[in-house]
């Protein structure tokens, strides 16, 4: 316990000088990291003004954080909030860059900063689970944890709101600006209330929080040990226009209402969708050596709808040319004049009649579509993605090239896209993790940036990078999938131990009692005989 330890030994000096003997003999160590943590409130650190510092006692009970964290028990800790000062920015909003801090009594010696999630404006709880992955959390494991809002507030609550980018500093903030601030006062309030600076220093993140992950590591090269990238929407300034581009490919194929508009959901009824998972999985499936609904060969699966055409009348078994040719559009993705692809391809996995539809189709009976495309997706293109931001953006008369024009200032600031890394490359380390039916976003993309890394940055990448691509999972968890796994454990083991990771031991609810590997790419996990359900019947190859 080396925060009571730095307490015992200053009590111990203060005996040998002389200078205590009107102290008690005997301290309550929850009392004295009591009042280290009221110590700090109404302090400033970096910039940052202590709003509050709260002790918070052990098996103090945190209620679930939205749909995706569990409710959870916390140790003793010291919870601070802190903010970098409201301003007035653009229409007479109101910006703030807001932090929520947990040290733990029982600290480790480390610090971790968790990312976000989409477009942040939530004050996010400092517990550090990857929404819901990490169990425990790296609050109960002894981690100092930092989260921040980025430096706005979204109106609803639920980080689904871009309009903060008519304010430059808001959108400068969301971007990048926050991160740094909130690392620097993070950390010297951590070696303030401690007496010491952290061992090491960690970054972890899923979606929005895998890009910021994948920012510190290019953007603040020797801030952090180590980093943990989950499903990260590294590119979602460019990917946005490939995402809304889905809609006019699917309205060419849905029904139309009475006022002629596409109802995008009803494209591909769910029993298509399930007929072309079940093709995809029937040919796929067997290519890693056992038959077990994970597809680890995502490279070697290639699949062509037309080969599942009615050759008659439409039935439940086949699916229609028309249907088929969207399909490969949009795995395919957009095309420039020359016919040269602009992004690279989506995999087919099978999330195909799962994920797949909340990410193109959605579920809604009318033209008022609610698919990810036609919601998160639009409006992240017209609020964050185009300079200035344009809510009149109607994808129906989208020009491709023109809109990846409009992009270009927010993919400047906003994206991860940075290929030479070699000052991070010197002394940390990077893991990347994503879901192969994340269809949001092609773990192809991540693999096309992996290796122009490679090349831009001197030696080999695996020495300080990897990633993992996980069949069957979803954005940042579920799906078809053994979507339970330890990114933390593993960052730590390399940074420390110098152990690098070859794969991730990993478990999933539909794959009960089995444990599989899921490989550092461009590896694969393949079936070697045994047991499937143990992890060393499988061999990375």
């Amino acid at each position: 316990m080396r925060f009571m330890n730095n307490v015992a030994a200053k009590a111990i000096a203060c005996v040998l000088a002389s200078a205590c003997q009107a102290e008690p003999s005997a301290r309550d160590p929850q009392v004295e990291s009591e009042k280290a943590c009221h110590n700090l409130a109404d302090t400033t650190y970096v910039g940052a003004t202590l709003i509050s510092a709260e002790h918070m006692v052990a098996g103090t009970k945190a209620a679930a954080f939205q749909d995706y964290e569990p409710e959870t028990i916390l140790p003793e800790h010291c919870l601070i909030k802190g903010s970098f000062g409201k301003r007035t920015g653009y229409d007479g909003k109101s910006f703030e860059i807001r932090f929520e801090l947990r040290m733990p009594t029982e600290w480790n010696g480390r610090f971790l900063f968790e990312g976000g999630g989409y477009m942040d404006g939530v004050d996010w709880p400092a517990y550090g689970t990857l929404f819901g992955m990490l169990s425990p959390n790296a609050l109960d494991r002894g981690f100092a944890v930092v989260r921040t809002n980025s430096g706005h507030d979204s109106p609803n609550g639920n980080a689904i709101d871009g309009a903060f980018s008519y304010d430059q500093q808001a959108k400068l903030d969301y971007a990048f600006n926050a991160l740094e601030k909130v690392t620097l006062s993070a950390k010297k309030i951590v070696s303030t209330y401690y007496g010491k600076t952290p061992e090491h220093s960690y970054f972890a993140g899923c979606s929005n929080g895998g890009r910021q992950a994948m920012l510190v590591s290019q953007r603040y090269p020797d801030y952090f040990d180590g980093v943990v990238s989950g499903d990260p929407s590294f590119n979602i300034s460019r990917l946005s226009p490939r995402l809304v581009w889905n809609i006019n490919v699917l309205a060419e194929i849905a029904p139309k209402d009475s006022n002629g508009n596409p109802i995008i959901s009803k494209s591909y009824s769910d029993s298509d969708l399930k007929f072309i998972a079940d093709a995809v999985r029937k040919k796929c499936d067997p290519l890693d050596g056992l038959e077990d609904g994970v597809i680890n060969d995502i490279a070697g699966c290639t699949f062509d709808p037309t080969s599942l055409v009615c050759k008659g009348a439409k039935s439940d078994r086949c699916i229609t040319a028309g249907q088929a040719s969207t399909l490969t559009k949009i795995m395919t993705g957009p095309l420039n004049p020359n016919g040269e692809p602009l992004y690279q391809p989506l995999p087919y996995d099978t999330g195909l009649d799962g994920s797949w539809r909340f990410t193109f189709l959605g579920t809604s009976a009318t033209s008022n579509g609610d698919s990810f495309i036609e919601t998160a997706g639009l409006h992240t293109l017209r609020y964050h993605s185009l300079t200035p931001p344009d809510p009149d953006f109607d994808p129906k008369t989208m020009n491709l090239a023109n809109t990846l024009e409009r992009i270009r200032e927010t993919q400047a600031l906003n994206d991860a896209e940075a290929t030479l890394m070699n000052a991070f490359a010197e002394g940390s380390k990077l893991i990347i993790y994503n879901g192969v039916s994340d269809f949001a976003l092609s773990v192809f993309e991540l693999a096309e940036w992996y290796d122009n890394t490679d090349q831009a940055t001197p030696g080999d990448i695996q020495e300080w990078a990897r990633m993992f691509f996980v069949p069957g999972m979803g954005h940042c968890g579920g799906g078809i999938a053994t979507d339970k796994f330890d990114p933390l454990s593993a960052i730590i083991d390399w940074v420390e131990g110098g152990n690098a990771p070859d794969y991730l031991a990993a478990q999933g609810d539909r794959f009960p009692g089995a444990t599989r590997p899921v490989c550092a790419w461009p590896k694969v996990a393949r079936y070697k005989g045994g047991p499937p359900a143990e992890l060393n019947s499988f061999t990375c190859e």
